[in-house]
């Protein structure tokens, strides 16, 4: 475990504010004439160090709440607060900063850039977030590559590489400013059940360091490797279970 990541376990322990709130968060698409709902007043908050999935059938506003989370999109309605910050208060520039801070995200196509070796797009968001010196990154993004168990393939470009171990080149890009937040987007719905559940590995050793984890996935039996499961259905929180009553980590359930 690595000195923040240590630090990130302790401070989650007690922590007295949810690392994400959603607050009657609505959000409405519009073409030309028409609207959708994709969410409907949601309300939810993830606390810091848990493992939250995501569950619900196709439509029902799961990525739509991932969106959010990472200011991707932006409410209609309501407020979405992660880390302390109003996302929709926001400018473009400084969402973008906000981001390469807090958010590591893997995509299920990995979205790797073709043309960059593994070690180049492992080191990709430090250079955008302007972080640390050029030496250093490049220390950096090795070690994360080494954590994934990539470390003898670094100069391999993405199509040189399986699908599992593009998706481990996507958790290394993902790490690569140390976020407070991972979050998956279907991260194993390009992969054989094996090295999904491979996958699913390293994030919850991910999570056991201290880092909150939040995933949307159709495989129940991937779902059931979260600590907590929440169901959207309709746009709306349908259920929630799992965690204590407040799901903070720490909390104690009193009957």
């Amino acid at each position: 475990m690595t000195a923040v990541a240590g630090e990130r376990a302790e401070s989650a322990v007690g922590a007295a504010s949810p690392l994400i709130e959603l607050r009657g968060a609505g959000k409405v698409y519009r073409t030309g004439k028409l609207e959708f709902a994709a969410l409907r007043g949601v309300d939810l908050a993830i606390w810091p160090g848990e493992m939250v999935a995501l569950v619900g059938p196709s439509g029902s506003g799961k990525t739509t709440i991932l969106n959010l989370i990472t200011g991707i999109d932006r409410p209609t309605t309501g407020r979405v607060i992660v880390d302390g910050a109003d996302l929709a208060a926001m400018s473009e520039e400084g969402l973008a900063r906000w981001r390469g801070r807090t958010v590591g995200i893997v995509f299920q196509f990995f979205q790797l850039l073709p043309t960059l070796t593994a070690l180049e797009n492992a080191a990709l968001p430090m250079d955008f977030a302007r972080r640390w010196k050029t030496a250093e990154r490049w220390e950096r993004a090795r070690r994360h590559l080494d954590a994934v168990g990539l470390a003898g393939k670094a100069d391999h470009l993405p199509l040189e590489l399986s699908g599992g171990e593009q998706q481990r080149v996507a958790i290394a890009r993902a790490l690569a400013c140390d976020p407070k937040l991972v979050v998956g987007d279907e991260p194993t719905g390009n992969l054989d059940s094996e090295t999904g559940s491979q996958m699913l590995d390293l994030l919850t050793t991910l999570n056991a360091s201290g880092t909150t984890v939040l995933y949307v996935t159709h495989d129940t039996r991937l779902a059931a490797r979260a600590r907590r499961i929440v169901t959207i259905q309709d746009g709306r929180v349908v259920a929630d279970e799992g965690g204590s009553h407040d799901h903070r980590p720490d909390a104690q359930v009193v009957d």
